[in-house]
């Protein structure tokens, strides 16, 4: 039973169900949380853009969360700028490590305009 319950946790809160890059507009980062305060962020991810500067025309919005502290100011320069993400997925979310199962681990600024 109690490995059964262990195996449980593990498997929804831990285990990396997924993980890769998205790329796209850094729209909104922020620090919030009434108990535990959470880094969220949200990327607009282009489908179809206009031009180098003009906003998406049509996009689509990923939503993720932040645990490292120094990775969560180095992120709060970025917003407004194209940027590449790395995350990783889990199955459930946890109260002190965020709202989103996506957990984003690194960050770079994009190399496209």
């Amino acid at each position: 039973m109690i490995f059964s319950l262990a195996g449980w946790i593990w498997w929804n809160f831990y285990y990396t169900y997924s993980e890769g890059n998205r790329g796209g507009l850094l729209q909104k980062f922020s620090y919030k949380g009434n108990i535990f305060k959470t880094y969220e962020g949200e990327l607009v991810l282009n489908s179809i853009t206009i031009g180098g500067n003009v906003t998406p025309y049509s996009s689509e919005k990923f939503y993720f969360s932040v645990q490292d502290e120094k990775l969560g100011k180095q992120m709060n320069l970025y917003e407004g700028k194209r940027v590449l993400v790395h995350y990783s997925q889990k199955h459930g979310t946890l109260p002190w490590r965020g709202e989103t199962p996506y957990i984003v681990d690194s960050i770079v600024l994009s190399p496209n305009p």
